[in-house]
């Protein structure tokens, strides 16, 4: 990305530096149970990769997919890898900004002292979620030497630490939680490498959101007064929905707003569709699934503490856990149907994702793309 007089609109390196800070230590554990569970977890998603693929029947046996780097990381590593994530999908919207800044007076200034403050406030964002996050399939992660992708944009990520902590803290048996996790994130990985428009359709969707924004800072820092007083129950005039809106969701405009639903549609299919296949596969290879899922479940309803609850509120995490179940319901629906190769329909094109209206009502989903108008238009 081109800077403005030596001023990046975000000083990366300073959100990774404040984020590594920040981020609390994981739990304790020897220098040999460290080398164990990072073997294991290779190991484990090894073996995800044949399960998932015999459940989901995604990819033809024998068929050629893209191959993606699995990379077993501490804290430190995703917030490096997300950070290098966020500089590659946001470089565009970054670049018109400084552009419009460019002939501003004092736009040097400004920008240096402007790029050290969004980089420490991103890197206060990644330190709180950087102890959150089991593990992870990186869509569009660029190629470094440090941190290695697929040559399409792609790695999956386990952070290590984040899982011990957690089969820890559920009391679980630790090999088949660290597999239950492997599985998860091994779908997304599938997902991604069977459907090879998913990613580009994705980005698309994503850079005509970025795009719809408008880089006024003053329409921007107006917008985001209006959302707090939303959220303080100063504004007389404010909607009836608002309150169950998140900080992210008040500061967009109609136009991605609409993009928005497209998103969380798409989200909610791609979480859904992990989990349903993480307990499909479960009962044959994960002997005590039913226990994991119970605890695991609560764990994610009930967040750490009144803290961390406002946090996913204001930082619209509570909607990701809308999209887990949501998304779980409609595949498992659909699947009850219309069996799984009827399901897999879902991935001919974007025509065939399920709308957001879709996703709570899965029988218009398959009234629609099961159709016999659908079936020839398709076959034609």
């Amino acid at each position: 990305m081109t800077s403005i007089s030596g001023a990046e609109m975000v000083d990366w390196n300073l959100a990774v530096a404040t984020a590594t800070r920040l981020v609390r230590p994981g739990p304790e554990v020897t220098r040999d149970e460290a080398r164990a569970v990072v073997a294991e977890l290779r190991r484990h998603a090894r073996t995800s990769e044949r399960h998932v693929r015999e459940f989901t029947r995604m990819i033809p046996e024998g068929a050629a997919v893209p191959d993606t780097p699995v990379l077993v990381v501490d804290r430190a590593g995703w917030v490096k890898a997300n950070v290098a994530g966020f500089r590659e999908l946001l470089q565009p919207l970054l670049g018109k900004m400084q552009e419009r800044r460019a002939g501003a007076p004092g736009s040097a200034v400004l920008g240096a002292v402007g790029g050290k403050v969004t980089g420490v406030e991103l890197g206060m964002l990644l330190s709180f979620l950087a102890s959150r996050v089991l593990g992870q399939y990186e869509t569009f992660a660029p190629v470094s030497r440090d941190l290695p992708a697929s040559a399409a944009g792609g790695r999956l990520l386990l952070v290590a630490p984040n899982i011990v902590h957690v089969e820890r803290e559920l009391e679980v048996h630790p090999h088949d939680f660290r597999l239950w996790v492997c599985l998860h994130e091994e779908t997304h990985r599938t997902q991604f490498t069977a459907v090879p428009w998913l990613r580009a359709h994705l980005e698309g969707e994503i850079q005509t959101f970025l795009g719809a924004t408008d880089v006024d800072p003053g329409t921007v820092l107006e917008r985001i007064r209006e959302a707090a007083q939303s959220f303080a129950g100063a504004r007389p005039d404010a909607e009836s929905g608002d309150e169950g809106r998140s900080l992210v969701e008040l500061v967009q405009t109609p136009e991605q707003r609409e993009i928005l639903a497209r998103l969380t549609a798409v989200m909610s299919l791609l979480e859904g569709h992990a989990d349903f296949v993480m307990d499909g596969v479960g009962p044959q290879v994960v002997p005590s699934v039913a226990e994991i899922r119970e605890k695991f479940q609560q764990r994610r309803a009930s967040g750490a503490g009144r803290l961390d609850a406002a946090l996913r509120k204001l930082l619209g995490l509570d909607a990701k856990l809308r999209q887990y179940r949501d998304g779980e319901r409609f595949v498992r629906a659909v699947v009850g149907q219309v069996g799984m190769d009827g399901f897999n329909r879902v991935w001919t094109s974007p025509n065939t994702l399920p709308t957001k209206a879709e996703i709570a009502t899965p029988a218009d989903w398959v009234a629609r793309v099961h159709s016999k108008g659908s079936e020839q238009s398709e076959a034609e």
